[in-house]
């Protein structure tokens, strides 16, 4: 069987579209192009309404050019509106976990399909919320060995008011510490350079295992097991982020210190109505702590503009919190509705010009910031893994995530430390050093 997977929305969903290729290779099929592919397998998001539109507009094009084509669906979407996704002509209807399970659906729709059997719709998806047990997947990736995903949370108890994802996949689950230390050890000895620690909410990890295990003692043994691997953390709750959390992982080199901490908003009233867990005071504390025990680290963030009755001065109060943070990059998004969630039905949602012209004068800021940070890396000595050719250079990525230019041959997946000489549109250039 020849198959190809899509896969939108976060960096979970790839990673859970990345084991399920492995899946299926060990069983003896084949990843092709679109064009050569008997099975499609589409992973879908729902965090907006704009996502789902998305999900939509690709499984009918799907089912449209290829009408003898075997159609899976699987993740967010299908898991909250599973009859929608069935209406575009999916054969399979799976949600956001049981992976396994789907994949198994899946083949043994195409082998009835292949022995000429009638093809039958197959929809079925589980409660995300009764879920209480974390779904192992094998780690890695399938293309290169540069950088893995090793996902080690699922779910999510925040339900902050604008966001699905808590119904869509559940409350927290923990993978075993013993199985993502052996998950580590494995990516460094196929020869990844880097991992990047996932989750719906990783800073949860731990809080189902009710053993007194934090995020901290996650992040410490994943350090020390990776070796000289690099170990990225993705998106963090400020509130993880403490003075032992600091102390604790400023001992392993392999850390990168680059922290992507979550705001949504700079304003505590704002805050306040999305229901987030923690204030302006809080989330700079955070911010001071990681400056203190990582010098030079990059804070990056992301900014949600025009919340539900956000006025000019609260936004004018997020723009002023994020410049007093520094952030060396920031991810704004215009807020966007989803039906099912307290956001959607709140009273002043700001019309979507306003919206639009919030986030072009937040994008200003959080270019000028990034542009700050970057100017203050010339002249330094910055150690980049570098992933692939663009224009005639080389890029990477530094360990804070600034993307690197610099000139040189057969650098694909490996380390070298580069002199930062000048700014890029994108990024920084530099000098390989011997």
């Amino acid at each position: 069987m020849k198959f190809h997977c899509f896969t939108l929305g976060c960096k979970v969903n790839q990673y859970e579209t990345q084991a399920m290729e492995q899946q299926l290779v060990g069983l003896g099929h084949e990843p092709s192009a679109e064009a050569d592919s008997d099975v499609f397998i589409v992973n879908t998001c729902t965090v907006t309404a704009v996502a789902d539109r998305k999900n939509r507009t690709l499984l009918h094009r799907l089912r449209r050019e290829h009408p003898d084509a075997l159609l899976g669906v699987c993740g967010c979407y299908s898991q909250i509106s599973p009859e929608e996704a069935a209406k575009t002509g999916a054969d399979v209807v799976s949600g956001s976990g049981g992976r396994e399970e789907f994949l198994q659906r899946l083949l043994a729709l195409w082998r009835e399909k292949e022995a000429g059997g009638v093809c039958r719709q197959d929809v079925a998806v589980d409660n995300a919320l009764q879920r209480r047990t974390f779904e192992c997947l094998p780690a890695g990736g399938m293309r290169e060995r540069t950088r893995a995903m090793l996902k080690v949370q699922d779910g999510c108890n925040n339900f902050c008011t604008y966001c699905i994802i808590p119904y869509a996949r559940g409350p927290v689950r923990s993978e075993p510490l013993d199985r993502a230390v052996a998950q580590t050890r494995a990516l460094a000895e196929a020869g990844y350079r880097e991992v990047v620690v996932t989750g719906i909410e990783i800073a949860s990890w731990g809080w189902d295992l009710k053993d007194g295990s934090s995020f901290a003692d996650l992040a410490e043994a994943v350090c020390a097991a990776a070796g000289t691997m690099r170990v990225r953390l993705g998106s963090l709750e400020p509130r993880v982020v403490d003075e032992d959390f600091c102390r604790r992982l400023s001992a392993f080199d392999n850390l990168c210190p680059q922290f992507h901490l979550s705001l949504q908003s700079g304003s505590d009233t704002v805050l306040q109505r999305m229901r987030r867990k923690y204030d302006t005071a809080r989330y700079l504390q955070s911010v001071r702590l990681l400056r203190q025990w990582f010098p030079g680290c990059a804070v990056t963030t992301d900014l949600i503009v025009g919340f539900p009755g956000e006025t000019e001065a609260e936004l004018e109060d997020s723009l002023a919190f994020a410049r007093e943070c520094g952030f060396a990059a920031m991810h704004v998004f215009p807020y966007s509705r989803r039906p099912g969630t307290p956001a959607d039905a709140m009273p002043d949602q700001v019309p979507k010009a306003v919206k639009a012209e919030r986030a072009a004068r937040a994008s200003s800021v959080a270019e000028e910031l990034r542009r700050q940070y970057d100017t203050a890396l010339i002249g330094s000595v910055q150690e980049v893994l570098f992933e692939q050719t663009e224009d005639g250079f080389f890029t990477g990525h530094a360990k804070n995530y600034v993307k690197v230019y610099a000139r040189g041959d057969g650098l694909h997946n490996v380390v070298k430390q580069v002199r930062i000489t000048a700014l890029r549109n994108d990024g920084i250039e530099g000098e390989l050093l011997p």
